[in-house]
């Protein structure tokens, strides 16, 4: 089979597109030919050796992937030869073929194609059980979500939306806030260009964020601090941005916010049954209309390392996904 290698840490320019043998089938496993995988930043991340589950050299990158299942081992419950299924892996998507776990695995419905399954597992999962489980977000609340445009952020924005939150999404330029306002946002503000707390502010009458969303880090975050609602809660997403901030507790005091430190991937194993509740209600969200999956680009196996450095250029809006 054809399968994307990095076989040496460093940057995406690196990744060869290679013949390899077919994985073996696991305990557990559900043997995948692929017909889409989702790109995410953290892909780069990885082959990088950055990440927080570290790979060591070769492996074919890839956590998310959509096709049909061709076999499954013993005592495997969640599909059968021939479904049509998206699902997460440790590594290991961008190839013709992948050995799934059975619990990482999600049967799609009919209305749902490659690529919208393909971006879907990791950036819709990530907001969903973030917003509902996590930071407990209501109806009537005010949602700010940064880096709106890109892919956690964009599916935050329709998420807080559909639970009935009143969206407000940052992003740098009015191309990106165009994006974000097609996917639900009620307002926008241009980072680039303006004062994120002083625009929080005006459009809350004084009070603020009830629930932070941020996936960048750095000045953003340090802004939020500020312009959160007494009692508000901050999701700390990940640091696109490429600057880790560091919290003063001062602030957490005395509007009593909580710091929701919240690494999706980490659920696979500590709450894989809530992770499938949450796919059951996103995939009935997406079957009825409810959400409408974004992907800004579509590009051959062969262009993974592209596909990569888009994400990191922010060059993208939503997902980029790789076709077989």
């Amino acid at each position: 089979m054809r399968a994307v290698i990095c076989s040496e840490l460093g940057d995406e320019t690196g990744l060869k597109l290679c013949a390899v043998p077919e994985p073996a089938l696991t305990a557990g496993g559900v043997r995948i030919a692929v017909k889409a995988a989702g790109v995410n930043f953290a892909d780069g991340l990885l082959i990088a050796g950055k990440y927080q589950q570290k790979q060591e050299p070769p492996f074919i990158p890839g956590f998310e992937v959509a096709g049909e299942v061709l076999e499954v081992a013993d005592g495997v419950r969640h599909c059968r030869p021939g479904d049509r299924v998206m699902a997460n892996v440790d590594c290991g998507g961008f190839a013709e073929q992948v050995v799934a776990q059975d619990s990482d695995v999600y049967v799609i419905p009919d209305s749902m194609g490659w690529a919208d399954a393909a971006g879907f597992p990791v950036v819709w999962g990530t907001s969903h059980h973030g917003l509902v489980e996590k930071a407990r977000l209501k109806a009537g609340e005010t949602l700010l979500v940064h880096g709106a445009a890109g892919g956690v952020g964009l599916t935050a924005v329709a998420v807080g939306r559909a639970l009935g939150a009143r969206v407000i999404a940052t992003a740098g330029g009015a191309d990106k806030l165009a994006v974000a306002a097609a996917m639900g946002a009620d307002h926008g503000i241009d980072y680039k260009s303006e004062d994120v707390r002083e625009r929080v502010r005006a459009l809350t009458g004084g009070r603020g964020a009830d629930v932070v969303y941020d996936p960048v880090g750095g000045d953003v975050f340090t802004a939020s601090l500020r312009s959160t609602a007494p009692d508000g809660r901050l999701m700390v997403i990940g640091f696109a941005s490429g600057t880790v901030p560091q919290i003063p507790a001062n602030l957490l005091l005395v509007k009593n916010l909580t710091v929701i430190g919240y690494w999706w991937g980490a659920y696979r194993a500590l709450d894989p049954e809530g992770l499938r509740r949450s796919y059951r209600s996103l995939l009935d969200w997406y079957d009825k209309g409810v959400i409408t999956p974004h992907v800004s680009q579509q590009l051959p196996l062969a262009e993974a390392g592209r596909a990569i450095g888009l994400l990191k250029g922010r060059a993208a809006t939503g997902k980029v996904v790789l076709l077989m």
